[in-house]
């Protein structure tokens, strides 16, 4: 620009509009570049310390209160520390940099990749099951998206149980797990991820013991729950969705499956097909599964249970609902004391009080006002379908858009109504007669 400007090509007034400064900054600029060449232009500030920079010893403060106490720290919480217990307020940008320079930490661009190093598989049959569930559009467009559950075997990568249900939740691997144990039995344990079906993920939980419904059921059974730290430790039931997103959608395609009723009633023989092709000899051919003994009930261990108190009008709340006991000379002696609220994956539940049933029945819902309900990420397609469900079912006056419930006209869009409160059910009835008579009466010819 400024050599056009020398050389004649290019006028000062235009030079001044498209660098954006005044007539005597570009003459300025012309007489540096005349007088010491190109390295005029150059500002004269690069190479030297900025003007706003921390003095050194703040710098030398802050690292060495970092290398000493915060060594494990990352820039942004070691900044908040250091403004907190020592005064010395920086910058977590300005900390980053400084710790780099120090070798206290390491950008995230020259971080060397976590390596995954492959684990020797188990010796025998049964000695640990990975057990997940994939959500997917296994039907593509012939049905809504689904999940999968699997359960893989980790000696020999063979699938011991398929099953599709709408969503992950505890009553579907209550019923996959039962569907496992009654075909082969009790494995040593399962491998899983940290869905909060298998492990506790709040630090600090109000109530209960810790464990899962899924794993108080496990430990009841004699079987351990181990879950992994990542995706890969996982690896066989990991990788085994990546076959079935591929094999298994298009034999569904083929077999014409649609629903997963039927889906289910398929797969035992794609099971059969895979195992023959994919699956692997275990190391040592001991079976490691255990027979289900006439003490494992799994009618009642896989089930939802919840401790209530019983009042003293022989009363409990479960699920917004009031139950009411019946007042027998066993159950007067209840009041105070701890019953289990038993929820089955069919739908039933019951009262019991150390094994033995009581009688109840239902007394009425209790109306509340219900937050947001929070659903996890897994789970929010099975939610919102239900959610559609259960509006559709709305009777038309409590549906969102009926006209009755529409906002009451003011005094600009209905002069002489009144606007500060809502009209009259006799005028609420006839705007929904109006709007009915209107959508249904043919036009004039």
């Amino acid at each position: 620009m400024l050599l056009s400007v020398q050389s004649g090509r290019l006028r000062v007034t235009d030079a001044c509009g498209l660098i954006g400064l005044q007539r005597r900054q570009v003459f300025r600029l012309l007489r540096g570049l005349k007088q010491n060449g190109a390295t005029s232009v150059v500002s004269k500030h690069r190479g030297k310390p900025g003007n706003n920079r921390r003095p050194p010893e703040v710098r030398d403060l802050a690292v060495s209160l970092v290398r000493e106490r915060y060594g494990d720290f990352g820039p942004t919480l070691a900044a908040e520390k250091l403004a907190e217990q020592h005064g010395c307020t920086v910058s977590r940008e300005t900390l980053r940099g400084w710790m780099i320079t120090a070798g206290l930490w390491i950008d995230r661009r020259h971080r060397l990749p976590s390596p995954h190093q492959p684990r020797r598989r188990r010796d025998c049959l049964g000695e640990l099951v990975q057990i997940d569930g994939s959500e997917h559009a296994w039907f593509e467009d012939r049905g809504d998206t689904c999940t999968l559950l699997a359960f893989v075997d980790d000696a020999t990568s063979r699938l011991m149980q398929l099953r599709f249900v709408a969503s992950e939740s505890a009553f579907d691997y209550f019923r996959a797990t039962r569907a496992y144990l009654e075909a082969h039995g009790k494995p040593v344990a399962f491998y899983s991820d940290k869905h909060n079906i298998f492990r506790v993920n709040n630090k600090d939980p109000i109530g209960g013991d810790g464990v899962t419904q899924f794993g108080r059921a496990l430990a009841a059974l004699n079987i351990d729950i181990i879950c992994a730290n990542s995706p890969q430790a996982k690896g066989r039931v990991e990788r085994a969705f990546g076959t079935l997103q591929d094999r298994l959608v298009k034999e569904l395609r083929l077999a014409g499956m649609a629903s997963i009723e039927a889906a289910n009633a398929w797969l035992p023989g794609f099971v059969d097909g895979y195992n023959r092709r994919f699956s692997r000899a275990p190391a040592n051919v001991k079976n490691l599964h255990r027979s289900l003994t006439s003490a494992d009930d799994l009618t009642e261990i896989l089930a939802w249970r919840e401790q209530r108190t019983v009042t003293k009008n022989l009363t409990l709340h479960y699920d917004r609902m009031m139950l009411l006991l019946e007042p027998t000379p066993f159950v007067r002696a209840l009041v105070r004391k701890k019953v289990d609220v038993v929820n089955y994956p069919d739908g039933r539940f019951a009262v019991q009080f150390e094994g033995v049933s009581l009688p109840f029945r239902v007394f009425d819902k209790i109306q509340t006002v219900q937050p947001g309900t929070i659903v996890e990420n897994k789970r929010l397609g099975a939610a919102l379908a239900l959610v559609k469900q259960m509006q559709d079912a709305y009777p038309h006056e409590r549906r969102r858009y009926y006209p009755a419930r529409q906002r009451p006209p003011n005094n600009l869009e209905a002069p002489g109504m009144p606007s500060k409160s809502r009209p009259s059910r006799a005028v609420i009835e006839a705007m929904a007669d109006q709007a009915t008579n209107a959508r249904t009466t043919p036009p004039a010819p």
